[in-house]
């Protein structure tokens, strides 16, 4: 019976009593805290790191076959191959696979962890010492243990030169001497799993390190709704301190004084259902007033592939691949709706900075939402582009976050739960309209599933791909059209009223 892998592992020294729910209420664990984007990235970097010594075997993954896999694995091993892929071993219920396996001969081997981050993490350590444990107690000399991971620094020129996309951390001796703590980790994990009752482990920092944990919500069950995990904008730490001195109800921790003006709002507005709106007219009135037509809201789309696809560009660098704007000319004027959307098979910056230029009038007053990054999306062009540069600081010249009233609180409601994220301020203020509701469109409803889609279009059918793109284009268009209705609700708000009720014009460019 395997019973304990280098994942459960890992996840035992970050929680003990994780181990046991998983194996004991497993209909409890939020698979919310998983971030595919994350995962899919490792995935890829392990698949392409394989070929990181030359030729290899793979061991495939079978789930309900791990004799076979080990057996392989062995056989490989005796058989002289100098290269395995996910080789498998076991040790009296431990199992671990190995990312690559160098074959020394003579039993001597290394050892070499694949991960897609761009940093040594203190749980990598965790990681390679068990696998040092199962290989070396299952009758392997291990000769080296050693991390792989992405260089940040690399810039891909022609074909991805896998020597200097990863760098090496030799990790060997530090493993070495985790090794009594390792048997000491095992024994303790396997005592709590022999646990009848559910351990009495409680909330504490390590529910967000290193990872978030899927059983956070049924650990802080007993709290009360809504609790002092739910305060926007607050540290874990300062959640976590306050948790562990019984500060816990929204009524308690208004009382205790760690609340930040904005934070109060929050509390407040939960506990008396009753009061109206928070609406401070004199600064939001200040502030429409620098939006200046033409107005031109935007929105982007970016990529940020830990494997660098195109020439000139770094691991997760972030690449735009598409835009939606909406542009109101003028005084009750309709807005006339503009957008671009590349195609994954070439680098699609230089289209979409060119046609950016053009789409933009001049002099425009362009409005985002959270407006650090896209004016960061159009920096980086820039410096791409310097022959687009000039049009391009331009735009920046004159640019506004359409999301300064809501970040500040001049413009608040107990429906947006203290934050100012345009996926909760929307809802907030639109609660009845199908047209705005994120959850009503097809394929594509939020920016980790736009670019996940985005990249796998190559891999789409024809009639696949051109459903995938529509999604596309209909999710960055409503992030802009939500922009307009905010400021119409600005408006409306100090006493301006509504712009038009005129439907907006479309024109798209795609690749």
């Amino acid at each position: 019976m395997i019973h304990l892998s280098k994942t459960r592992y890992c996840q035992g020294v970050q929680c003990p009593k994780m181990l046991w729910l998983l194996d004991n209420k497993i209909e409890e664990y939020d698979d919310g805290c998983m971030n595919e984007a994350v995962l899919a990235n490792g995935t890829n970097v392990g698949e392409l790191a394989r070929g990181l010594f030359g030729a290899y075997e793979e061991i495939p993954y079978r789930k309900d076959d791990y004799p076979g896999m080990i057996q392989k694995t062995k056989d490989l091993i005796d058989g002289g191959v100098p290269v395995i892929a996910e080789a498998s071993f076991q040790h009296e219920g431990l199992f671990c696979r190995v990312d690559l396996l160098r074959n020394l001969g003579g039993g001597a081997v290394e050892l070499y962890e694949v991960k897609s981050s761009t940093d040594v993490k203190d749980v990598y350590y965790d990681d390679v010492a068990f696998q040092y444990y199962v290989l070396s107690r299952a009758g392997y000399d291990v000769r080296r243990a050693v991390l792989v991971y992405i260089d940040n620094h690399y810039v891909r020129h022609g074909g991805i030169e896998l020597d200097k996309l990863f760098c090496q951390e030799d990790m060997t001796d530090e493993v070495r001497g985790m090794q009594d703590e390792v048997r000491d980790n095992i024994l303790r994990f396997d005592d709590c799993l022999k646990q009848t009752d559910e351990p009495g482990d409680g909330a504490d920092e390590h529910c967000f390190k290193p990872y978030g944990c899927g059983f956070f919500d049924y650990c802080t069950g007993h709290l009360p709704s809504p609790n002092v995990f739910d305060v926007a904008g607050m540290r874990n730490s300062t959640k976590m301190k306050l948790f562990k001195d019984g500060v816990t109800s929204f009524k308690a921790i208004l009382k205790d004084g760690h609340l930040t003006a904005n934070q109060q709002y929050q509390v407040r507005y939960a506990l008396d259902p009753s009061l109206p709106p928070h609406i401070e007219t004199e600064p939001i009135r200040d502030f429409l007033s620098t939006l200046t037509y033409p107005l031109a809201f935007l929105d982007f789309e970016t990529i940020n592939p830990a494997v660098p696809l195109y020439d000139g560009t770094s691991p997760y660098q972030q690449l735009p691949f598409q835009y939606s704007l909406h542009i109101v000319d003028e005084e009750g004027a309709a807005p006339r709706h503009l957008e671009f959307l590349g195609n994954p098979e070439s680098d699609p910056r230089r289209a979409l900075a060119e046609r950016l230029c053009a789409d933009i009038p001049e002099d425009a007053c362009t409005v985002a939402y959270n407006s650090a990054f896209e004016t960061r999306v159009i920096d980086d062009l820039a410096a791409q582009f310097p022959d687009l540069a000039g049009d391009l600081n331009h735009i920046l010249e004159n640019f506004c976050d359409i999301a300064v009233p809501f970040r500040a609180k001049q413009y608040y409601m107990r429906e947006m739960n203290g934050s100012w994220s345009i996926k909760q301020v929307l809802p907030a203020l639109f609660p009845d309209d199908d047209e705005l509701n994120y959850g009503n469109l097809e394929g594509v409803h939020n920016g980790v599933e736009a670019p996940a889609v985005y990249l796998q279009l190559g891999e789409m059918t024809h009639e696949e791909s051109a459903k995938a793109r529509k999604a596309l284009l209909a999710y960055c268009g409503l992030d802009t059209l939500a922009m307009v209705k905010l400021w119409e609700k600005l408006r409306e708000a100090v006493g301006i009223g509504f712009v038009h009720n005129n439907k907006c014009t479309e024109n798209s460019a795609v690749m």
